[in-house]
């Protein structure tokens, strides 16, 4: 056989194995993204477990605040309907009130010694604000995947398998401003009494 072309196929074979190569790491990527998201939905799904057992103790003791109970519930259902219906954009948005929803209601539940002590309550407040932490860390790390995928999938020469092969980027999730804001604690305070 001639050397010329052995060494066009070793090339070739070379090239071929390479593609391959790079293939699977952006599957593995893409794969790793999915998976963060899913591990966001499992958490949002476990809280939303949990609020309404914590309105209906906060009901027990809490006869003037129903319009901040009523806020916390509607931003829930709106979860519920975004992740339903696949709809990442609503879901942060929701997912955003509700998180503000449940910063009011727990800052409300000051005014109330007798839901404070409650440890249906604490439970409760314990098991959600431990939900939200896990949820930070979720959305961090999806973050992460997202953005490495992306970054990947626009590099060259890894470019050329993601357009061959449709990747697509992966929306990062984002903080809206009333979450970074400051919080005015005075006002929280005010408003239970």
């Amino acid at each position: 056989m001639n050397t010329g072309l052995i060494i066009f196929f070793a090339l070739l074979g070379g090239l071929l194995l390479w593609g391959i190569l790079l293939y699977n790491q952006l599957v593995l990527l893409k794969n790793n993204t999915a998976k963060a998201w899913s591990n966001i939905e499992v958490l949002l799904k476990q809280r939303n477990t949990e609020l309404p057992k914590l309105i209906a103790v906060c009901k027990e003791h809490m006869e003037y605040e129903q319009t901040t109970l009523q806020k916390v519930m509607e931003a829930r259902n709106r979860v519920v309907s975004a992740m339903q219906f696949g709809n990442m954009g609503a879901l942060e948005a929701a997912d955003n009130a509700l998180r503000i929803g449940l910063g009011n209601l727990f800052a409300v539940a000051e005014a109330y010694p007798e839901l404070k002590a409650s440890e249906s309550f604490q439970h409760l407040r314990e098991r959600i604000t431990g939900l939200e932490d896990s949820i930070a860390d979720r959305r961090e790390f999806y973050n992460d995947s997202a953005a490495l995928n992306n970054t990947r999938i626009e590099q060259f020469p890894d470019l050329i398998i993601a357009k061959s092969f449709s990747f697509k980027p992966f929306r990062l999730l984002s903080f809206k401003s009333e979450e970074i804001a400051d919080v005015d604690v005075a006002a929280h305070f005010t408003a239970g009494t």
